[in-house]
């Protein structure tokens, strides 16, 4: 992505984590990044292109952390699930917006099928977790990395905006962060049989 598009995706993400689907329109977007009208959709001509971009940007962020996240040498449950504590942690925070707008994302698609083409990032997700299963011996990788995503996915969303916000630590606390890695390690020992 280019500077400009890249900023304009960034904007349209706040512009969604904020005023959700309804409110992500051209207008909006330029209004938000402070651009003159019409900027928005010389790049993003049609508002699933303007989706499409928001997607885009969403999965590049959250993979390139998830990526990251991923600590050298064979995985072990404490160490990964320091690791991936960070993570949700960092989505529960810093990139709150983030994790927003991608909520939104996806229950838009299921109001409308053709978007859930574009909402695909999930897959590259499960695959870096079979990966990682595969590399640990799990029998049955696909299956249980799967479940392991939709585990991680589960709690991230129950933190973050389900009824777990309102018993759980304020997130960016010791307490969250120790929580958080706690629930980890235990889906991890359990996908992993140890």
């Amino acid at each position: 992505m280019s500077d400009r598009v890249t900023f304009i995706a960034d904007t349209a993400i706040h512009v969604v984590a904020t005023r959700g689907m309804r409110g992500l329109t051209h207008r909006a977007v330029d209004a938000e990044a402070g651009l003159p009208q019409g900027s928005t959709s010389a790049y993003f001509r049609t508002r699933r292109a303007l989706i499409e971009g928001v997607v885009k940007r969403l999965a590049e962020l959250d993979l390139a952390e998830a990526a990251q996240a991923r600590p050298p040498g064979p995985p072990d449950p404490d160490s990964l699930a320091e690791a991936i504590g960070h993570v949700l942690e960092l989505w529960m925070t810093t990139a709150r917006e983030r994790t927003l707008a991608r909520y939104a994302c996806l229950l838009e698609a299921t109001r409308h099928p053709e978007l859930r083409g574009i909402l695909a990032h999930g897959a590259q997700a499960r695959v870096q977790a079979r990966e990682l299963l595969e590399q640990a011996g799990v029998a049955d990788a696909d299956r249980r990395g799967r479940a392991l995503v939709a585990f991680l996915d589960g709690l991230l969303f129950d933190r973050l905006v389900g009824a777990g916000a309102a018993f759980a630590p304020e997130p960016g606390t010791p307490e969250c962060r120790a929580e958080l890695v706690d629930a980890v390690r235990t889906a991890l020992r359990a996908v992993l049989g140890k």
